[in-house]
């Protein structure tokens, strides 16, 4: 399937990139990192510009997010019942309920780009949570700019190289993930201790 939807590209571009970034954030499974990465190689081969490419990744997973959002607000509970039936789904709507309970707008930011496999859960948790609907767009917003622009400039500064760029991108990942383990743990940790004196 990412093979087929990359060939589409030239023809579709940035409609494509838009409808497919909504759709990921709605949990289907579809490429839009990697449509993101290319999208950034067209705009530095000049097929667009790049602050089009950014611009249709940012909207499409904003929209994506907002009817997630709003799903959960109407009918959050039974649409996590009904995922639950789904090992891989209910282990992510758990984990998307755990992140909401501890971090907050922290989470819902965290869950756009640095952990991404949980945030479609998250949007409908946020919402069955009543979470404040300028809370999650807020950091929804500025999580899903962080995706799309740091995806989308990777594609247009290996102008296309996609292996380089998955590469790189995998280390970047890999690092901020481990700060924000140990942020987190030193937190913990720091409470633990102030709470035992």
């Amino acid at each position: 399937m990412t093979d087929w939807l990359l060939a589409l590209v030239p023809q579709y571009g940035l409609w494509l990139l838009f409808f497919v970034t909504l759709f990921s954030c709605l949990a289907l499974p579809l490429p839009a990192s990697i449509l993101m990465l290319t999208a950034g190689g067209f705009a530095a081969a000049g097929d667009f510009l790049l602050w089009q490419a950014v611009l249709a990744a940012l909207a499409g997973a904003v929209i994506g997010d907002q009817i997630g959002y709003w799903a959960g607000r109407g009918a959050g509970r039974q649409i996590a019942e009904r995922r639950k039936q789904y090992p891989t789904q209910d282990g992510l709507i758990s984990k998307a309920e755990q992140m909401m309970a501890k971090g907050g707008f922290v989470s819902i930011f965290l869950t756009r780009w640095l952990f991404s496999a949980v945030g479609p859960y998250m949007n409908v948790t946020a919402g069955s949570l009543k979470v404040t609907w300028i809370t999650f767009t807020m950091a929804g917003i500025a999580g899903e700019l962080v995706w799309s622009g740091l995806y989308v400039g990777l594609g247009y500064g290996f102008g296309g190289n996609l292996d380089a760029a998955s590469d790189l991108l995998g280390s970047i990942l890999g690092f901020v993930g481990a700060a924000v383990a140990v942020v987190i743990l030193g937190y913990l940790l720091f409470k633990l201790m102030k709470s035992e004196r």
